[in-house]
């Protein structure tokens, strides 16, 4: 069996424990990044999948068919790998079916909208807070970039710098005391300045006084320099000297003029720093602001507009489109800096591969199912709403059992089926026609579940008997549970009807579901979640069904629809117990009349 441990990230599936399926699921992931590093050099996930409110065909028949895909793939060499998965919770007669035959839970599909590891997410590297704007500039012009990426040691996201934040920075800024306000480390100004330090220390700080340029005479420069400025000047030594008793806290000798031995001195003697670079005073001027960190002009930590990995395309596409952002950071679920995305990555998300067996209606798929790439649909219902924008592989066969399918499939490929699978799929067949006394089972099931039986080692009646009761023990369920165990949802015209079925082979035991779930059919109804309900109690060995309906024309919709009248919204059918094949097309039958649609 495919190891689908390795891909539950991927294919955003979740696993829950095995032995309770009804409890909320909880899974492991693999690291996001291994998603983002490996995609070119593993094969690419397609999930095969059933129904909301699974059955037990919808759980049995996704196993068997992604391990025949799997095994043709293999032959053909492929580029996929297929992996079972569900769209709800596990039943218990499902439950039961998959520990008989040691077969793993298929993980949980709660989603397969594309998320922003689906994207394209270009890996600009984080730079730290105290480089300069001048080198962040060089930069964004080298990567071709227009927003850079301000990360600590730990790869922590501490904020972003765009081209427009330093262009205001050049354009904006004229104090004369911006560059000690930003606390600007001299290694920035060295670098800056293509210059070299003579007097101080490279690992400081120039943070306090301001900047001025000493172009006046000795005697007037006193009256303007102050304790701890920054001056610039040239090759004059009185010049200097001035700006050095002054108290000046560093002077930037331009065009490479050498410094004298005792101005150095006595600059040690002050503690002034002395700096000499090969610029003129005005090249110098113009470049000292460019010096100042980033950190003094980023957007901070706490007001950027950050991303997930895990986050849904479907839930930025508006944030991003409402704000003027140009790019956007993507973090990890550890909260570390991976990359950037903009608007137009949306464009180019690479949709998820998926496989849908045993429904092909919008309102019974996975969420966000029209934002996958729909593969394959293997089904034995009615074709229904769901839309695709390429042409699919569509196999229908009105059979009673999608399994019974699957194991044509396995027959005309050649593919042997092993017992556990075989088991599974006669498994399938027998709760979905109801051993055989459904009256939507057709020759080819009854073939089907005898030949897959031999294979799995099971007596079809026998297992039949221990199957239904695992799953009609139902008294330890809360109603919400019962009802949603095997529930559809169908599109009538412009009605939204849910048809429930619970099977047993204990009369006693219906009743007293039938008691437990009225008020929760009402309810549905009361919230406004469905147009109209209807549940049916299939006493499997009578072949009765109690059909418990509730809604809008309830009662005019079943009249018209079986010919029956609802007492308290209930009604006892001899000979009804399918939903497939007799309510359901009679529920069409009946709403069109009564809606004229």
């Amino acid at each position: 069996m495919t190891d689908i441990k390795k891909v539950a990230d991927e294919a955003d599936i979740k696993n829950d424990p095995a032995a309770d399926p009804n409890k909320d699921q909880a899974a492991g992931q693999n690291k996001d990044q291994a998603v983002l590093g490996n995609s070119k050099q593993r094969k690419r996930t397609v999930c095969v999948v059933g129904h909301k409110n699974p059955d037990t065909d919808s759980i049995c028949s996704a196993i068997a068919y992604a391990y025949l895909k799997n095994q043709l793939g293999n032959q053909l060499g492929e580029p996929y790998n297929y992996v079972a998965a569900r769209a709800g919770l596990v039943s218990a007669e499902t439950q039961f079916v998959l520990e008989y035959f040691k077969a793993k839970t298929p993980l949980l599909l709660e989603n397969i909208g594309t998320r922003v590891k689906d994207m394209e997410i270009r890996k600009v590297e984080g730079v730290r807070s105290n480089i300069s704007l001048k080198r962040a500039w060089t930069l964004m012009q080298e990567q071709n970039i227009f927003t850079l990426p301000i990360t600590n040691a730990k790869n922590k996201l501490k904020g972003l710098i765009t081209i427009n934040d330093i262009a205001k920075s050049y354009m904006d800024e004229n104090e004369s005391t911006i560059v000690s306000t930003a606390r600007t480390p001299y290694r920035n100004i060295l670098e800056t300045l293509e210059a070299e330090m003579i007097v101080g220390d490279p690992d400081g700080y120039f943070d306090k006084g301001q900047v001025v340029i000493a172009a006046a005479n000795p005697d007037v420069m006193e009256n303007y320099i102050k304790e701890h400025d920054m001056v610039i000047l040239g090759n004059r030594y009185e010049g200097q000297l001035c700006a050095i008793e002054m108290q000046a806290g560093c002077i930037i000798v331009c065009l490479g003029a050498p410094v004298s031995r005792t101005i150095q001195r006595l600059a040690e003697e002050h503690g002034c720093t002395v700096i000499v670079t090969p610029l003129d005073t005005y090249a110098v001027a113009r470049l000292i602001n460019q010096s100042m960190p980033v950190e003094f002009f980023m957007q901070k930590e706490e007001k950027l507009l950050t991303f997930n990995l895990n986050d849904y395309t479907e839930s930025i596409r508006d944030i991003m489109s409402k704000k003027r952002y140009r790019d956007f950071p993507i973090l990890d679920r550890g909260g570390n800096y991976v990359g950037m995305i903009s608007r137009r990555n949306l464009l180019g998300v690479r949709k998820r591969g998926l496989i849908l067996v045993d429904h092909n209606e919008v309102s019974q798929a996975v969420d966000n199912v029209l934002d996958a790439e729909i593969m394959e649909i293997i089904d034995h219902h009615r074709l229904g709403s769901l839309e695709t924008i390429n042409p699919v592989y569509f196999r229908n066969q009105p059979v009673g059992c999608t399994s019974t399918i699957i194991y044509s499939m396995f027959r005309e490929n050649c593919i042997e089926i092993p017992p556990d699978i075989a088991g599974l799929m006669c498994s399938a067949i027998i709760s979905d026609t109801l051993i055989f006394r459904s009256p939507t089972c057709t020759p080819m099931d009854v073939d089907a579940a005898r030949a897959l039986s031999a294979i799995a080692g099971i007596q079809c009646e026998e297992f039949a008997r221990k199957m239904f009761a695992a799953g009609s023990d139902l008294a330890t369920k809360t109603p919400e549970e019962i009802c949603y165990q095997d529930f559809k949802k169908f599109e009538f015209g412009d009605m939204n009807v849910g048809v429930g079925q619970i099977t047993s082979m204990n009369e006693e035991e219906l009743q007293g579901i039938k008691e437990r779930i009225i008020s929760f059919l009402q309810h549905m109804i009361a919230s406004k979640e469905l147009d109209m309900v209807c549940f049916m109690l299939t006493d499997i060995i009578e072949e009765t069904t109690d059909l418990l309906c509730y809604g809008k024309d309830a009662e005019d919709i079943i009249e018209a629809s079986l010919h029956e009248h609802l007492e308290n919204g209930s009604v006892r059918m001899k000979g009804l117990v399918s939903r497939k094949k007799q309510l359901v097309p009679s529920l069409m039958t009946g709403i069109s009349q009564i809606t004229g649609v």
